[in-house]
């Protein structure tokens, strides 16, 4: 997950005295995902030399297979250093509607850990006081444990679904997104994706469950280079026209503009749910927001808090300079690196632009980088998709809501959107804020969510394959 690809992650379930009521439910389950849990953990599955995605793939499929599914129901898909992986759970065809598919993501990889920096070995799994620490243990090692566990026990009890039930598990989410494209082309025919590598619980600081969101949509992610080139000389005979100069002043006109509020379906039911528990000065500005997204005011007071800004609509920030080939002479060329995060539905191409006309300077070139992303629309608020979330969370938390969501990051779901295949962030998991330490240094989750996750997923998901 890049960036922060959560809603909001927040405590631990025992705090509210539910990790007991979950773990009698299903044990054979829930000792099978910590066991794929610590398996998985010690697969560095890291891009580049030694990546051992592929052997972790291959060590899923033996587990699913061993669990009921089909040889020929796995499939792993060589991509590079790489690999995906395809599990089918067959359906009876006899779905609602239609027999599309239901399909599941996540994915296998994760970024890099360097053991010399951490207190513990990142791919050696060790568990402290409740916890599991290692890298992917948050992102999202823990989710994709649970969710196999589930599935191999949805086979074991009987469960057959009305539709295919196809767990997708990409290589790459964390680099190139390859594995990702490759799959949105294959199964872009489908009722709906559920990705377990977004959304979330908030409890506040007491343990009391405050929200649960589902991510329906996301932020595209684009790299733009802007570029100025001069003839140079000697830098002691200075001229007006400096490429460090002109794309210093370029950037600070760049820096001044202020893109347009947004608001989608999406984001309007999030910043309802923050109003309502905001106090009053800032639930009145969220409030001007959303019956004007171009009140300057109100605009101003939300993109002032770091939190809420990612929300409010497109933003771009300078993250990179270079420029100048020798001390003692002027500079030939200067570049800079602006990254945007897009408002679903908002061309790429009509950001760069807008960078352009912002910046004022007619030397300067600004081209789009590939990124690895696409733009996606949001996705509709699904009536049965909401039904079946709030029910299984309901059964945990009676009456606590339930709260749609925008990710100002990026996660496979984006390129299945585009495909056009609604797709939600749906992780059950509750963690303390600010302490899974996800791309970070010693990464953990509390191991008190394994069993409420596999009696959230198994609701859902006999709910939604009908």
């Amino acid at each position: 997950m890049r960036a922060s690809l959560r809603l909001a992650m927040v405590a631990l379930a025992f705090a509210c005295g539910t990790g007991a009521a979950h773990a009698q439910q299903h044990p054979q389950a829930e000792a099978q995902a910590l066991d794929l849990l610590k398996r998985g953990i010690a697969f560095r599955t890291v891009a580049g030399p030694g990546n051992q995605t592929p052997a972790y793939a291959a060590f899923l499929k033996q587990t699913l297979v061993a669990g009921g599914f089909a040889e020929g129901d796995v499939e792993i898909v060589p991509v590079g250093d790489t690999a995906y992986l395809v599990a089918r759970y067959r359906g009876t065809g006899k779905a609602k509607g239609g027999a599309k598919p239901l399909l599941i993501s996540g994915h296998m990889d994760v970024v890099e850990a360097k053991p010399a920096d951490w207190t513990r070995d990142p791919f050696t799994p060790v568990i402290e006081n409740g916890f599991i620490y290692g890298r992917g243990a948050a992102d999202m090692k823990y989710d994709l444990s649970t969710m196999v566990a589930t599935l191999i026990d949805l086979k074991r009890t009987g469960f057959k679904p009305a539709r295919d039930i196809v767990l997708l598990l990409s290589g790459d989410e964390e680099t190139a997104m390859k594995t990702t494209a490759l799959m949105a082309d294959r199964f872009a025919d489908a009722e709906l994706l559920l990705n377990v590598d977004g959304g979330g619980g908030a409890l506040d600081a007491a343990g009391k469950p405050t929200y649960f969101g589902i991510d329906g949509a996301e932020k595209t992610y684009a790299d733009f280079e802007l570029t100025v080139t001069n003839t140079g000389g000697h830098s002691s005979a200075p001229r007006r026209d400096n490429a460090i100069y002109t794309l210093a002043h370029a950037l600070t006109r760049i820096e001044a503009h202020a893109f347009p509020g947004q608001i989608n379906e999406i984001t309007r039911g999030s910043w309802e749910a923050e109003a309502a528990k905001a106090e009053p000065a800032r639930a009145a500005m969220i409030r001007r927001f959303l019956a004007n997204p171009n009140d300057a005011e109100a605009l101003t007071a939300l993109r002032a808090e770091p939190s809420l800004v990612g929300q409010t609509g497109t933003t771009c920030v300078a993250t990179m300079i270079n420029g100048g080939h020798a001390t003692n002479a002027l500079p030939q060329r200067a570049t800079a690196n602006i990254n945007c995060r897009i408002f679903p539905g908002t061309p790429v191409e009509e950001v760069r632009q807008t960078l352009a006309t912002a910046a004022a300077e007619p030397t300067l070139t600004i081209r789009t980088l590939d990124s690895g992303s696409v733009a996606s629309p949001a996705s509709p608020l699904r009536p049965d998709l909401i039904a079946a979330v709030t029910g299984a969370i309901h059964a945990r938390f009676p009456g606590v809501a339930v709260v749609p969501g925008m990710s100002t990051g990026a996660s496979d779901s984006m390129w299945f959107r585009a495909k056009g295949v609604p797709s939600y962030g749906v992780s059950p998991m509750f963690t303390t804020p600010g302490e899974s330490f996800a791309h970070g240094l010693n990464e953990k989750s509390p191991l008190s969510e394994i069993a409420p996750s596999i009696t959230y997923y198994r609701s859902v998901l006999t709910t939604l394959a009908r």
